[in-house]
């Protein structure tokens, strides 16, 4: 088969679509022919060689796709050749075939071509994962949710609506900010030119957000905690502004207040497995029926992989940028 590889960490330019072997599906596996997927940060960093897949996981980069069954493992039920299927995975996402756990395949939501559905996996069990199974944000509660026109954010922001929840974001424009509005966003917030904790705060009665879900890490750690309400629960994702910081414990112990960091990626697959069957449960219906829906930016054929990359380190995209087999 062919997948995108790395023979030296870099640029864009270091993504090369070449022979590889073919991947042979082990013990609870299955062998998924991929039609699409999609580009996440995590590959950038991959690209970059600052973000190695974890022991035995594909070399090649890529955390999800969406593709029909092609062959399955020994002790594999519940599913059949040619099933048409979206999958989470430890990487290799980029190529014509992947080897995945049974237990990280949902199936194509009913209505959803394979590029709306490669773009569903890695943001629905991160935003089910961290907001709801971690944070337990309820009805009437605010979520702030940081890079609110990303694929994470822009999920984080229908989800959370569809629970009853208020939703504040932060963007670096007003076109993003706009497409945030459109999807359900209350609170706007420019981060060029505004403080995202006077703005939430001011919002909420001076309350604050009861979640927050957070890309930047070290950079937005103590005003994150300013901007927690009481009881509220900060939840960490990603590390885009550092990933060292001093915490003001005496701020988070006055607001009862809790901090979660959490990776999707390198977790046991048992607990891979418990992510994928509650957003089934609880996300699949809701974008079933309509009240949710992946947002894509754009597709590109596999051979644009560079390109794809370059606009996604741009954030010049709101959505998922998708790559086509």
């Amino acid at each position: 088969m062919r997948a995108i590889t790395i023979p030296e960490p870099g640029g864009p330019d270091a993504l090369v679509w070449a022979e590889v072997p073919d991947p042979q599906p082990s013990e609870g596996e299955v062998l998924v022919e991929v039609a699409t997927t999609a580009v996440n940060r995590a590959d950038l960093l991959q690209r970059q060689g600052f973000y190695d897949p974890p022991p035995g996981a594909s070399p090649y980069p890529g955390l999800e796709c969406a593709g029909r069954i092609k062959a399955l493992g020994p002790g594999v039920g519940g599913w059949a050749v040619g099933d048409e299927v979206c999958a989470l995975l430890s990487g290799g996402g980029y190529a014509e075939q992947v080897a995945v756990p049974a237990g990280q395949l949902l199936p194509v939501p009913k209505g959803l071509d394979m590029a709306a559905a490669a773009a569903l996996p890695e943001v629905t069990c991160t935003v089910w994962s961290n907001v709801f199974m971690i944070a337990h944000l309820r009805p009437g509660e605010t979520l702030l949710a940081h890079g609110g026109s990303s694929g994470i954010g822009t999920m984080a922001i229908q989800l959370a609506k569809a629970v009853g929840a208020r939703v504040a974001v932060t963007a670096g424009s007003a076109d993003k900010l706009a497409r945030c509005a459109e999807l359900g966003a209350d609170i706007l917030v420019n981060y060029r030119d505004q403080d995202f904790v006077e703005e939430v705060r001011k919002a909420t009665d001076g309350k604050g957000a009861d979640v927050i879900l957070d890309i930047m890490g070290a950079k937005y750690l103590d005003p994150n905690v300013k901007a927690l309400a009481t009881n509220g629960r900060l939840a960490i994702i990603g590390l885009q502004g550092g990933a060292k910081a001093e915490l003001n414990l005496g701020a988070l112990l006055t607001k009862r207040g809790a901090v979660t960091a959490t990776s999707l990626r390198g977790r046991p697959l048992a607990e891979k497995a418990a992510i994928v069957a509650a957003v089934r449960e609880h996300v699949w219906p809701l974008i079933e029926n309509g009240q949710v829906r992946p947002i894509v930016d754009r597709t590109l054929p596999m051979a644009e992989a560079a390109e794809a990359h370059r606009i996604v380190d741009a954030s010049s995209h709101v959505g998922k940028v998708v790559l086509t087999v």
